[in-house]
């Protein structure tokens, strides 16, 4: 089979590997149709690591996917040849003392796709994953909406950790994939105004669409001006979203006493600050998003029943072997580029 995988800094080529085989009783063989490039892909592309995640080539990344069953394990009961399917990419152990109390996310001995020293990605013609992280996919759903679910998950745990949103004031600060799932699954939690920052317009204009009431471009205007000309006492809820120290200070000044931050972006500095009497006068709660716990499913469940859109997010699509020019395509910010979508053949 073809997988695509990173052979250097700034450099993905197409090899020829094995096609794997389904070896475990639990395990299903994925024939992949979709891939959706992520922004902590690129990273790895960009510089070889992410903390202490450092790349060893060749690897092939991707997490975000979608595809058809074509070979099921003797135990698989949740699955069948034929099926179309989202995946989460983590692997849980189930075993571990954060698994056993349900914070499988930071198993001990967690298995995540395309991530270094853990398992390969999915930008590959077919994957093997446990039948517990496939989720066959509703009729009314097709396979690249699948692949939005992975991003999309993520917007639903950060909404569920920041707690009740119902008529609250929130922000998103940085208007990408996450940014937008986040704000997607906030408002399907009820949240009131939503104000959205970015520096490229053509995401702002996307997050109007998609339901914010106010959006500023943090690169050239006055984002706190905007915000407290109409919220004047400032946001409930701040979800950082871009992994910038600008946004994170940002963040606290926008925030109401008693406000909360989500942070969500991975920064790319080893070392981030806080103004600590900024975050102590206004008493901020600051709560930590690592990926996403057992919201594949739910994320779904909002795709199917129309609760919201997230087609307009995929701004891009390119053929498996172009996966070079997606990567690059999102690396550059180039022509309105939102999510990318590898297409296979």
């Amino acid at each position: 089979m073809k997988a695509m995988v990173l052979t250097g800094i700034d450099q993905i080529e197409p090899v020829d590997r094995p096609t794997p085989v389904v070896q475990n009783p639990q395990d299903v063989l994925i024939r992949m149709t979709h891939v959706g490039v992520c922004g902590s892909d690129v990273h790895y592309l960009e510089t070889g690591r992410i903390g202490e995640k450092v790349v060893e080539y060749p690897f092939a990344v991707g997490h975000e996917g979608a595809g058809v069953v074509e070979a099921t394990g003797e135990k698989v009961t949740s699955t069948k040849k034929g099926d179309r399917i989202a995946f989460d990419p983590a692997m849980p152990c189930y075993t571990c003392d954060q698994c056993s109390v349900g914070r499988y996310h930071t198993c001990r001995n967690l298995r995540f796709l395309g991530c270094p020293g853990q398992a390969e990605g999915c930008l590959a013609e077919y994957i093997v994953m446990p039948q517990t992280s496939c989720f066959p996919l509703p009729a009314n759903l097709t396979l690249e909406q699948g692949a939005l679910a992975e991003p999309l998950s993520v917007g639903v745990y950060a909404a569920t950790l920041a707690g009740d949103l119902k008529d609250k004031d929130i922000g998103i600060l940085g208007s990408g994939p996450i940014g937008l799932s986040v704000l997607a699954a906030a408002k399907a939690s009820g949240a009131g105004f939503a104000c959205v920052t970015d520096k490229i317009d053509s995401r702002l204009r996307l997050s109007s669409r998609m339901g914010a009431e106010l959006t500023a471009n943090a690169e050239t205007g006055n984002v706190s001006d905007a915000l407290f000309r109409e919220k004047h006492l400032g946001l409930d809820t701040v979800f950082e979203c871009c992994g910038e120290q600008d946004a994170l200070d940002q963040a606290v000044e926008l925030l109401k006493p008693g406000g909360t931050l989500v942070i969500i972006g991975i920064p790319r500095a080893d070392r981030i600050s806080f103004n600590p009497s900024h975050m102590r006068q206004k008493e901020i709660r600051v709560q930590n998003v690592r990926r996403q716990l057992d919201c594949v499913q739910p994320a779904l469940d909002l795709l199917s029943t129309s609760r919201l859109d997230l087609d307009p997010m995929v701004t891009h699509r390119f053929p498996f072997d172009r996966t070079a020019d997606a990567f690059a395509l999102v690396a550059g910010y180039s022509d309105g580029v939102v999510k990318a979508m590898v297409e296979f053949p």
